[in-house]
């Protein structure tokens, strides 16, 4: 590994602003779905997400790279992805992209009791990472990761859905294989977190939060 960086952000209360043009919940679409359109000076970025789909995917994007991770994350995380990515320059596409995927995951949970928490582990050639996640409201981000671009789209990612995402490389030297290998890992650990169960898996049941703009959160 030529480089590697790390770091770990955590919003503190309870009132997150994001300034998005569009966004819109289910509309014509059933289950648990959301589409996210977000247009600035920079970039355009649309995302469409069905988290109870088969992983298809169709991505359009300029960036071949980008292109190919979120293709390997709705492959293995089962979610249906819709998603077009172009801007000016490849940093604000690839941050663009993650927060846009990051609000759809979010709308499209749909308030039922989940799994939540999961951890997976992938090998990928010389690189092994482990992903593990809690969609729990509580918006944290620990990231290994070679690449500074890709360090930020996972942690953007994760601030923008709300979760506590830690992403661990164990071993490897090819920049490629870890940073696929996170998004393998992360992929099947988004697989299993957001399955329905019959009971909230909390301690604390729902805690409803007003003055922000999520309802509840679940520790």
């Amino acid at each position: 590994m030529t480089c590697r960086t790390r770091s770990a952000l955590y919003l503190a209360g309870f009132q997150y602003v994001y300034l998005l043009p569009t966004v819109a919940y289910g509309g014509n679409m059933t289950g648990r779905t959301a589409k996210v359109d977000r247009s600035t000076r920079e970039t355009r970025i649309t995302a469409e997400m069905d988290l109870d789909g088969s992983g298809r995917f169709e991505v359009e994007s300029n960036i071949q790279f980008l292109k190919h991770m979120v293709e390997t994350l709705a492959r293995y995380s089962s979610f249906d992805l819709k998603v077009t990515a172009f801007g000016d320059n490849e940093h604000h596409i690839i941050e663009d992209t993650a927060i846009t995927l990051g609000k759809a995951l979010s709308g499209a949970l749909d308030g039922r009791p989940i799994e939540r928490m999961a951890t997976s582990t992938v090998p990928m050639d010389d690189a092994l990472v482990t992903a593990s996640l809690d969609l729990v409201d509580r918006p944290y981000a620990d990231i290994d990761c070679p690449s500074p671009e890709y360090h930020h789209f996972m942690r953007s990612f994760a601030m923008s859905a709300g979760m506590t995402l830690h992403i661990v490389v164990m071993r490897g030297f090819d920049e490629h294989h870890i940073i696929e290998a996170g998004f393998k890992a992360l992929g099947k650990a988004l697989r299993e977190a957001v399955k329905v169960r019959e009971t909230e898996l909390s301690t604390k049941d729902s805690v409803v939060i007003k003055g922000g703009n999520r309802c509840s959160r679940r520790e």
